[in-house]
């Protein structure tokens, strides 16, 4: 007995392509449609089990509605004297309207109940002048993608700041930095004469009527570290806003 008509609509209907360089997985896309007015089970098979991954390979599809099916084929070394004997077969069945278990029923499903749709499996291999087409393509589209990113960044931050408020945090900023400036030629100097005096009195831990100056130097010199970790946080708050 003739099966029955497959009441899914398959798009594609017949093959399956994949777009080489076969590197990586190549994923396919199979749209399976139900027309009807009733839920239908289905089940994707391949005559290569290991060769692909299908995600979902069976399930129900709700009346009048559709679903995707991936189909992922696995990396492999491509030859392209080799033709694609690889098959995949959609099998169909009708759900009955009181169905809990969906393995049962594909266990009791009788043959004629059955609907089936045969697709086979196309290889594509690009030519190397598309590939570099494809390459150069896709470093162009990075490069304007980036460049869209950082316009929109800065649109942002001054659609944030009105001129006068921009016009103060830099100022600050400038102001700020040329401080910070002079805080390190201040402690450079003060290092300079630090390591001049301790060259000039070599015995500057036994002498006790040095120990003062030194510490005097050392707080000096701490004090000017400490303003400059201020400095460079208050700058840091300045630049945090904005980037807001």
């Amino acid at each position: 007995m003739a099966r029955p008509e497959q009441v899914l609509v398959l798009e594609p209907q017949h093959e399956l392509r994949f777009r080489g360089p076969f590197t990586d997985v190549v994923t396919s896309t199979l749209k399976l449609v139900n027309p009807t007015d009733r839920n239908v089970c289905f089940k994707v098979k391949t005559t290569a089990p290991r060769r692909y991954c299908v995600r979902p390979n069976s399930g129900v599809i709700d009346a009048g509605s559709s679903i995707n099916v991936s189909v992922m084929l696995q990396p492999f070394d491509y030859d392209p004297n080799e033709k694609s004997k690889h098959k995949f077969m959609v099998q169909s069945l009708l759900a009955p309207p009181d169905m809990t278990d969906t393995e049962g029923v594909w266990k009791d499903a009788k043959p004629e109940d059955l609907m089936d749709s045969k697709m086979r499996c196309v290889f594509e291999m690009p030519a190397e002048n598309e590939k570099t087409h494809e390459m150069e393509s896709n470093k162009i589209a990075s490069s304007l993608s980036k460049s869209e990113s950082s316009t929109l960044s800065m649109k942002s931050m001054a659609s944030s700041l009105d001129d006068g408020e921009v016009k103060k945090i830099m100022e600050e900023c400038k102001r700020l930095q040329t401080e910070v400036q002079r805080l390190r030629e201040e402690n450079r100097q003060i290092r300079q004469e630090d390591d001049g005096l301790r060259m000039r009195k070599s015995t500057v831990m036994s002498a006790p009527h040095s120990s003062p100056a030194m510490r005097v130097k050392e707080e000096g010199l701490s004090t000017r570290v400490i303003a400059l970790i201020v400095l460079f946080f208050v700058v840091g708050v300045i630049v945090g806003k904005l980037a807001l």
